[in-house]
């Protein structure tokens, strides 16, 4: 059957899908796959439990069936926008109404409305691009605008740290804006490196979008206020130039599919017609089942006292262990700044890194090939070929068990060139 262009674009592989196949494949495959390549957060007991409690509250008064009988409007469920509103205005001072905020499908959902409204062909034959200042940017970026050649990105500027670590920085000397950019879109903390942008990289940034009369887009879904899975001092930003996008994903409440998007009301309102037309409304659970915690601000103290030192925790866990395990010099970390991953670079790789998914994937481990992070760049540097992402925020044995297989195959491929 033949498809439209649309279709094609749309059916054929990405690594998004790829992505999420294996995130599936991995919950279906219990313990015969090692899971430490999607997105899924921990199970946090506390969390967990405490979600609970507000879902059987929700039961008992009648609360639960209501919101799964009715739709809400397309900006979102009311009750949770004005809460959210409420929650930034006592936290930063930032002034928003509920004309400010609108709910989405998940993030996904929201970057998709952005790119297309932002980036790609407009009626005076211009087409626009999205533009990445930090390579490398979330793989989900990458196939979420209709248009073909939707992005560009920027290399970044490489810091070898010490006790085996690096650091991404924006080169903002290789950072040019023309009238061919829609858009600028970072992450913080950034998926999938764990790199956060400074205080000084962000209002820099900030500074370029305005005076070329461009939105700055910060993807916050592991950043401050929740689930502040981010383990570096951040100022939060936001101004009336900027879109900010949040989540319940990383809180614990990936299923449920609630992004958060904070902008101008210009913004809200396209973005609020677009998911009237392809979504009706967004889903009311998230929201339903969050909402007191906003409202009291409990989401707060356990983003602060639960979700984060947990996740801290995790990461150094995992970086002893690949470092105690895999000899080669040529072994670097990105330093874990935030977020549930840690990107690993390997110098030299004697194979590609999507070769080293295939080998480890056959050997029951799943984790993400380097190069799908990269949209919008040429592909010719070496440097997207040799790393890899890595989930450390499942169970202690499984990431134990998959940093043992990652090791012997890092080990045996580097001594066989040596």
């Amino acid at each position: 059957m033949p498809y439209s262009i649309f279709g094609n674009k749309f059916t054929q592989h990405s690594g998004i899908t790829e992505l999420m196949d294996d995130l599936n494949a991995g919950v279906q495959g219990g313990d015969d796959i090692l899971m430490l390549g999607g997105g899924n957060p921990a199970a946090i007991p506390a969390i967990q439990e405490r979600l609970t409690e507000l879902m059987q509250q929700l039961l008992d008064e009648g609360k639960l069936i209501n919101t799964l009988a009715n739709y809400d409007g397309p900006q979102g469920k009311n009750s949770f926008i004005d809460a959210l509103a409420e929650l930034f205005n006592d936290l930063y001072g930032w002034g928003l109404t509920s004309d400010n905020i609108m709910l989405t499908n998940g993030s996904q959902n929201a970057f998709f409305y952005l790119f297309n409204l932002l980036g790609g062909n407009f009626s005076d034959d211009k087409k626009k691009k999205i533009l990445f200042p930090l390579a490398p940017e979330y793989i989900g970026y990458a196939d979420a605008s209709v248009s073909e050649d939707a992005f560009v990105a920027i290399r970044p500027k490489i810091s070898e740290l010490e006790n085996g670590l690096f650091k991404y920085h924006v080169d903002f000397d290789a950072l040019k804006i023309d009238e061919n950019i829609g858009a600028l879109c970072v992450s913080r903390p950034t998926n999938p490196t764990g790199n956060v942008l400074t205080d000084e990289e962000i209002i820099h940034l900030d500074k370029l979008a305005r005076e070329n009369n461009i939105p700055l887009i910060i993807d916050n879904a592991y950043g401050i206020p929740f689930p502040n899975i981010i383990f570096e001092p951040v100022t939060p930003f936001w101004n009336s130039n900027t879109i900010l996008c949040l989540s319940l994903s990383k809180f614990g409440l990936p299923g449920a599919r609630c992004g958060i998007v904070v902008a101008n009301p210009t913004i809200i309102k396209a973005m609020s017609n677009l998911s009237g037309i392809m979504a009706l409304s967004p889903g009311g659970i998230g929201p339903e089942i969050a909402l007191p915690l906003v409202k009291t601000k409990e989401i707060l103290k356990l983003s602060d006292e639960v979700i984060k030192p947990f996740y801290y925790q995790k990461s150094q866990k995992a970086i002893q262990l690949l470092q105690a395990q895999i000899s080669t010099p040529k072994f670097k970390i990105h330093k874990a700044e935030g977020a549930l991953f840690l990107w690993l670079w390997f110098k030299d790789l004697p194979i590609s890194s999507n070769e080293l998914y295939k080998c480890l994937k056959a050997k029951g481990l799943l984790i993400v090939s380097g190069h799908y992070f990269f949209p919008g760049l040429d592909q010719q540097w070496q440097h997207t070929q040799e790393c890899i992402r890595l989930n450390y925020a499942q169970d202690d044995d499984v990431v134990e068990r998959g940093i043992a297989i990652l090791a012997d195959e890092i080990n045996a491929l580097y001594s066989e060139v040596n």
